[in-house]
């Protein structure tokens, strides 16, 4: 029994003695496997016990134990000072500067056409208009019907649309706008908005796209005249594109307004003398117009005997184009920011 206890209180110091020494969990793991598992050194001294008369082996019993629970706490020590050293290393590995200046990240903006929207939009707001919404999908009743744009007529050929339904498509302009917010208020006047919003045509190049953006007019009081239209639209040209700038009427045709004109203002580029984006008129068309035809004001509720209005529509893309130069319209919806970051 002395022999088998002197080889325990042996191998128990020399597993503290190498345990001290060890460096990284991977060690501890090893060394307590070579001592405590099932073939270890330990559980070889346990096993010799049967050797011993029945009266020592008690005795020797608890020498055993006490030698694996003084290893264990001894293991359980060890391993939390090396995780705890560990921990140490990698905080102070990972230590940040908090001095150092941070990293930067590029601020967004507006989409050019966005702010060109906006900026529609204040203009307009600052001369008392309203902005008025409405829904996307239409019935053709008041994208055509109501605009005195009737079944089989010839100017919806003008408009190559997406339907959904004989009866149901994706708006054209947003002309239909002004007929609901006519049934909306009357007979309360004045009717004064603009209906900025998307728009839906199967066309697609340089200059046009399958959904653009456009921005409608409308106001209906008593005594209006062609006079108070070029008064806006002077207005709004001077603000959008330079305090210089002229606009011109020429006669055109719309079914819903009578009579109807093409706004044309003078290029912001050469001053109206001519030049290569103006084709050497001096003038760049920017949205049509007109006097609201009595059947249209009949439609959303309004005696055209009583009250009078003018409407106009511009795309909000053409606008972006003669304000920046841009000349493919189709830089303004691929997402490319070598093209975006000059707005």
């Amino acid at each position: 029994m002395v022999l088998l206890q002197e080889e325990v209180r042996r191998l128990e110091a020399e597993t503290l003695a190498l345990l001290a020494n060890t460096d990284s969990p991977e060690e501890i793991r090893n060394l307590k496997v070579k001592v405590l598992g099932k073939k270890g050194t330990l559980t070889a001294l346990l096993r010799r016990m049967g050797s011993l008369p029945p009266a020592e082996r008690p005795l020797m019993g608890q020498i055993v134990n006490e030698a694996r629970n003084k290893l264990e706490q001894a293991w359980n020590e060890r391993e939390r000072m090396l995780e705890e050293q560990l921990l140490k290393e990698r905080l102070e590995g990972e230590r940040i500067d908090v001095t150092l200046p941070g990293l930067r990240f590029p601020k967004g903006h507006l989409h050019p056409l966005s702010q060109v929207i906006e900026e529609i939009e204040d203009i307009f707001l600052g001369m008392g208009f309203e902005i008025a919404e409405g829904p996307e999908i239409e019935t053709d009743y008041y994208n055509f019907e109501a605009l005195n744009l009737p079944k089989e007529h010839p100017a919806r050929e003008m408009q190559d649309s997406f339907y959904i339904s004989e009866e149901i498509l994706l708006r054209t302009q947003t002309s239909p706008v002004q007929i609901r917010t006519m049934e909306r208020q009357r007979p309360r006047l004045p009717v004064k908005i603009i209906a900025p919003g998307k728009v839906y045509r199967r066309d697609d190049d340089a200059t046009h796209s399958p959904m653009f953006h456009q921005v409608e007019g409308l106001f209906v009081d008593r005594g209006i005249r062609m006079s108070d239209l070029l008064g806006v639209l002077l207005n709004f040209s001077r603000q959008m594109f330079g305090a210089e700038r002229e606009i011109r009427l020429r006669p055109s045709f719309f079914p819903f307004t009578e009579p109807s004109a093409e706004v044309d203002v003078s290029c912001m580029l050469c001053g109206g003398t001519g030049c290569r984006v103006c084709k050497g008129t001096g003038w760049l068309e920017i949205l049509g117009s007109g006097m609201v035809h009595p059947k249209v004001l009949a439609m959303g509720g309004y005696d055209p005997r009583e009250v009078t209005g003018f409407a106009f529509g511009m795309g909000a893309e053409r606008v972006a184009m003669l304000k920046y130069g841009i000349e493919d319209m189709r830089l303004m919806f691929d997402n490319d920011l070598r093209f975006l970051r000059q707005f």
